[in-house]
């Protein structure tokens, strides 16, 4: 279980995320929206080890940074290092054996070449595998499924049904409502550095409506377009 407690955090003199506090069980699957700049990313920045915070993350297993593995939206590769040696290098990290790659790259990536000259999606693709042979008991993928093609996606999913299964706890941010639905037992609305709402899936529906229509109500206010009563 991970518990979080108060936990804020400053970009200077600017408060981005406000005194939370949420649990996170085992074999769960979480999913975190909001708009832009709500704090997602910072929020799982936190939990990966990556920022500094105010407040306590408690996890079963201490650090929780060496039992994690961060998916981050944009994923950034080494100059010259080719996917089998990023793949090699993320499992001696963490001791690792570091074989069968070819086995377990069930995203087909072409191993041999430079990670850099890989497209956006199978830069992603690349980090997601290098957290998955680490073998990790938390999964944070922040937006896993942007930039990917569908059958990717599909992969990804099973993945997730997966470790979840497997009693691992994986959060997830995503814009693309449908893949949170299918995916997620509960999910968090981040709004103003502030975790507002818990949503089970007999309201995913209205929370999806609600995001729309705020998104949209949004849009209209900023163009100048009186929307429907």
């Amino acid at each position: 279980m991970i518990t979080v407690k108060q936990l804020s955090k400053y970009y200077g003199n600017k408060l981005v995320l406000k005194a939370i506090d949420i649990e996170f069980m085992p074999g769960k699957v979480y999913g975190i929206v909001g708009e832009n700049g709500a704090g997602k990313t910072t929020f799982f920045r936190c939990l990966a080890g990556l920022e500094d915070f105010e407040g306590q993350i408690i996890s079963d297993r201490q650090p929780l940074r060496h039992h994690l593995g961060f998916l981050p939206t944009n994923p950034v590769f080494l100059s010259r290092i080719t996917g089998w040696e990023y793949l090699k290098l993320l499992c001696i990290a963490r001791d690792i054996t570091a074989d069968n790659f070819t086995e377990k790259n069930v995203f087909d990536l072409p191993l041999e070449q430079y990670a850099t000259t890989y497209s956006t999606g199978m830069k992603k693709k690349l980090a997601l595998l290098a957290i998955l042979l680490q073998n990790n008991e938390v999964f944070v993928l922040d937006e896993p499924f942007n930039g990917v093609d569908i059958h990717s996606n599909m992969i990804i999913s099973e993945i997730i049904r997966h470790l979840k299964a497997e009693g691992k706890t994986i959060l997830i941010s995503s814009h693309i409502f449908a893949t949170l639905r299918e995916n997620c037992d509960e999910i968090h609305l981040l709004r103003e550095g502030r975790f507002a709402k818990r949503v089970t899936p007999p309201d995913f529906d209205q929370l999806d409506s609600e995001m729309r229509s705020f998104v949209v109500g949004d849009v209209w206010k900023r163009l100048g377009i009186k929307g429907e009563e």
